[in-house]
C-alpha cells in the first residue's frame, strides 16, 4: 500500500466515487453534462490526493487545495440535482454529508502537513 492510500482522506473519498458513478446512471440523458461534472468532481478528489503526494509538502498542500474545491464542488452539483429532479433528496443529504466530512478532514491534513 502506498503512503496516500493510508490517508483516510484518500479512502474515504475513493470508497465514496462508486456510488457517485452508480447513482448518476439513473439520471436523463438530457443531464449528462451533470452526471459527467458530478463524476468528475469526485474522482478528482482522491485523484488530486495521490498526485499531489511525495511532491513537496508546499506542492501537496496545492493539490489538496484542489481536492477541496473538487469536494465543494460536488456538493454544488449534487444540491442541483435535486432541483432539478435527477436526485433523490435522502440520498443526496447522505453524499452531502460524507463529502462534508471529506472537506474537513482535507483541510485539516492541508493546514498540518508539513
Amino acid at each position: 500500500m502506498n503512503g496516500y492510500e493510508r490517508l483516510d482522506v484518500f479512502q474515504r473519498s475513493k470508497k465514496l466515487y462508486p456510488q457517485v458513478v452508480s447513482i448518476t446512471k439513473a439520471f436523463p440523458s438530457h443531464l449528462w453534462h451533470l452526471r459527467d461534472q458530478i463524476c468528475r468532481s469526485a474522482n478528482s478528489i482522491h485523484a488530486n490526493v495521490a498526485e499531489g503526494y511525495g511532491r513537496s509538502a508546499a506542492e501537496f498542500r496545492n493539490y489538496l487545495t484542489r481536492s477541496l474545491g473538487s469536494c465543494n464542488e460536488i456538493k454544488s452539483h449534487i444540491s442541483d440535482a435535486v432541483a432539478v429532479g435527477a436526485m433523490d433528496s435522502t440520498f443526496s443529504n447522505k453524499l452531502i454529508e460524507e463529502y462534508t466530512v471529506v472537506g474537513k478532514q482535507l483541510y485539516r491534513l492541508r493546514e498540518s502537513w508539513k
